[in-house]
């Protein structure tokens, strides 16, 4: 009988360098400050960290503008320091997965350099070039989702280069096999080193479409996105040429079969298309992604409607391949403000645990969703998110969930000893480390305690899942595997949910964490924030 891959059902544990321990007194968290806190990461009974980049970078995008693939910002460390991160991880028994940005550079990488010198350099042609229209505009209507058109005019050439992100951030052309080879030596890099995946930031992004297609109007009732908000021109459009091209499948099976070099690796892809599912069941076929990552749960909605149909249109056409669930990440609004608004209500991130993790996937959970954070509060003269400073006051970017981790209750939370890149929330501190602690029924141990007792449950690690009809609004399902079938109800918003029938439900299971639900003859009663997990008869 064949071993289940150590990714299946895993919870994985972002890291934000920047934002997790800082040792030096510069303000930015670095990878010893990652390496201190490991027995912390490890206590929380997560399996694996994802490192969010570290790579050498002029940071206008905080790391995903890369100048050098190969190596670590001073502002991190050093390799050395890498190379104890992994060491101490995996005596932890952590996996280490680190980002990867394929789809575009730095424009200080030496590759952009030479590229965008002349029209006949090697590097010619390893960036998306094209020329002007005759009246000197850009050669098509792409925009860029940070805001104004995808194209920077290079006066050297006497071209425009493609930015799907920010005009220092460079696509890379894919249709360059040259491009796609240097992209797989930098991979094969990491694997020699001995880390055990990368998520793929952008995965859809690689390829464009050579004929520069303008893309399409999307109408007005449609311009709902994720990952950015209808007043972004971004939403104007259907994003069918400068994304999610055929050519990328043949890709990212030339990256899948170097990674089965390598036995137990595993790639993570994040995906955001017109139609993020369908991409990702693609994306995940066999050959070529291992897991998928998708904004479908990183939006508004918190309906139990909205929930089950997203993770039923997935199972529907993802057959083959393994989805990967977040609720909060570096790049959306903490999912404790999102749905739940201010003040964070603790009740509300153990329950969000328990439900991220019991549905059929993956999990990635952010740092600090298991102290039960919301979002920070970052006056505009405190900014450093470009994006956010481009769309004030209506969006306020990325920065609110990117403040500084609280580890003490004091007045720089024990981040750091100078001065914070980002302001620490004062809330924040109340939720630290220190304070949650020795507290039995904090948010932190409440974590500690459903991870631990999820490990116990074969069924809501790696086993199926069926949906049961239960009145709005309470997400109710089953979990089954090898014949044990676990019946599961949640009723996201707060007071008594109605009661639902138990759906042939058995025993009820005493999880640890969320308020439990009980039964109540041939119903549930379920108080608001609550969790019922039940061994089905």
């Amino acid at each position: 009988m064949s071993q289940t891959p150590w990714w299946r059902g895993a919870v994985i544990y972002q890291i934000y360098p920047r934002s997790y321990l800082d040792t030096n007194g510069d303000g930015v968290g670095d990878l010893p400050g990652i390496i201190e806190r490991l027995d912390y990461v490890a206590s929380l009974g997560v399996d694996a960290i994802w490192v969010s980049p570290f790579f050498k970078s002029p940071m206008a995008d905080f790391g995903y503008d890369i100048a050098d693939y190969r190596d670590v910002d001073p502002l991190f460390g050093t390799l050395d320091d890498f190379d104890r991160l992994l060491a101490k991880a995996h005596a932890l028994g952590l996996k280490v997965m680190i980002d990867q940005v394929f789809s575009h550079t730095s424009a200080d990488h030496a590759w952009f350099r030479e590229s965008r010198e002349d029209r006949s350099n090697p590097k010619a042609d390893w960036y998306v070039w094209a020329d002007a229209r005759e009246d000197g505009t850009p050669p098509n209507n792409w925009l860029s989702i940070f805001g104004g058109v995808a194209w920077q005019w290079e006066p050297r050439r006497r071209q425009y280069y493609l930015h799907n992100f920010l005009a220092s951030q460079p696509d890379l052309n894919f249709h360059n096999p040259e491009v796609q080879q240097a992209t797989l030596d930098y991979v094969k890099f990491w694997l020699d080193r001995g880390v055990d995946g990368f998520r793929l930031d952008s995965i859809n992004f690689c390829f464009h479409d050579p004929a520069l297609r303008d893309n399409p109007a999307k109408p007005m009732e449609l311009r709902l996105g994720r990952g950015f908000s209808p007043d972004n021109p971004y939403a104007f459009q259907y994003h069918y040429y400068n994304n999610t091209q055929p050519e990328n499948l043949g890709f990212l099976e030339r990256l899948r079969g170097l990674l089965d070099r390598y036995p137990g690796t595993v790639t993570l892809g994040e995906i955001s298309s017109e139609d993020s599912l369908a991409t990702t069941a693609e994306y995940t076929a066999p050959g070529r992604l291992h897991m998928g990552y998708s904004f479908e749960l990183l939006v508004d909605d918190f309906s139990a409607s909205y929930i089950r149909g997203t993770v039923e249109r997935l199972e529907a056409t993802m057959r083959d391949g393994w989805p990967c669930w977040a609720i909060s990440n570096h790049d959306v609004q903490r999912a404790v403000t999102r749905w739940g608004g201010k003040p964070a209500r603790p009740e509300l991130a153990k329950m969000l645990v328990a439900m991220l993790c019991s549905l059929r996937g993956s999990v990635c959970v952010y740092q600090g969703e298991e102290l039960g954070l919301g979002e920070a509060e970052v006056p505009f003269e405190a900014l450093q998110d470009p994006y956010g400073i481009t769309f004030w006051p209506n969006f306020k970017g990325r920065d609110g969930c990117r403040t500084p981790m609280p580890w003490r209750d004091e007045p720089l939370a024990g981040f750091t000893t100078g001065k914070p890149w980002l302001p620490i929330a004062a809330e924040h501190r109340t939720h630290a480390v220190q304070v949650q602690e020795p507290d039995p029924g904090s948010v932190l141990n409440a974590f500690r305690a459903f991870l631990a007792w999820r490990k116990t449950q074969p069924a809501l690690v790696t086993g199926a899942i069926e949906f049961v009809d239960a009145p709005e609004p309470v997400l109710m399902f089953r979990r089954e595997l090898q014949g044990e079938t676990l019946l599961v109800a949640f009723p996201p918003p707060p007071g008594a949910a109605p009661a639902p029938r138990r759906g042939g439900g058995g025993g009820r299971l005493d999880a640890p964490g969320p308020a439990s639900g009980e039964v109540r003859g041939e119903g549930l009663a379920l108080p608001g924030y609550s969790a019922f997990f039940a061994k089905a008869g």
